[in-house]
């Protein structure tokens, strides 16, 4: 241990001078210096294969804290860096270094949205909630993955749910929740679009389209709505 670090303070006192040459006025990287540097890195990767003892460790984290005291990411400590690590990678990712998976992606909060702006934020996150269930089949009655499919209604009641909005199953009822939108012109994503009286429903998106559970044999899709198909549009939220 006492020789490798010993070994480690040798390497960046040559890899400093090496940058200080690089990084002189007048003076260019040559080929000379890149596989001087090459060879630097060529032995921390030697030393980061050493196994861990103790608190202080030696190998990849020794490699760590040394090449986080070069100064600046140019000239040697550059070319060290990329010889060690691969371009533009870091200490973290050396070999035998462990992946840290992404973490899950955060529960979407309640949809609420200030002055009825729902083109906004909640609106659009409705929206996003839903597109998560597309090619999910049509099932008469369904209400959740767990029974194979979802039927229009269950489809609305299901997103707006995750949103923290309670909503009645069938889309007659849902037709009569918060208040009513003079047009389709007038529609913001979020909103519930109502078709034929009120036996189907959808959430539209935007652009004169909504999504939705269509019927038996098919699967959650967005389709184009028009005035002359709707009934009702409802703003549930903002």
């Amino acid at each position: 241990m006492t020789q490798a670090l010993a070994r480690v303070g040798e390497i960046r006192t040559e890899i400093v001078a090496l940058h200080d040459v690089v990084t002189a006025p007048g003076r260019s990287t040559s080929a000379s210096s890149s596989t001087s540097a090459t060879d630097f890195a060529s032995a921390l990767s030697a030393l980061s294969a050493l196994p861990t003892t103790g608190a202080a460790g030696t190998g990849s984290d020794v490699v760590g804290r040394l090449l986080g005291t070069l100064s600046g990411a140019t000239g040697a400590d550059e070319l060290a860096r990329s010889a060690l690590f691969g371009a533009g990678a870091s200490p973290g990712a050396a070999a035998g270094a462990a992946v840290v998976p992404a973490a899950p992606a955060a529960p979407v909060g309640p949809a609420t949205a200030p002055d009825g702006a729902t083109d906004g934020v909640a609106g659009r996150s409705v929206v996003e909630t839903a597109r998560q269930y597309l090619g999910v089949p049509y099932v008469w009655g369904g209400e959740s993955l767990g029974e194979g499919g979802l039927d229009c209604s269950g489809l609305v009641q299901l997103v707006y749910s995750a949103h923290g909005v309670d909503l009645p199953r069938v889309a007659r009822d849902q037709m009569r929740q918060g208040t009513e939108v003079g047009s389709l012109a007038e529609a913001r994503p979020g909103d519930l679009v109502v078709q034929r009286g009120g036996k189907h429903i959808g959430i539209y998106v935007g652009d004169g389209q909504m999504i939705h559970a269509p019927k038996p044999g098919r699967t959650v899709e967005i389709t184009d709505v028009t005035d002359a198909s709707v009934t009702t549009v409802r703003r549930v939220i903002g």
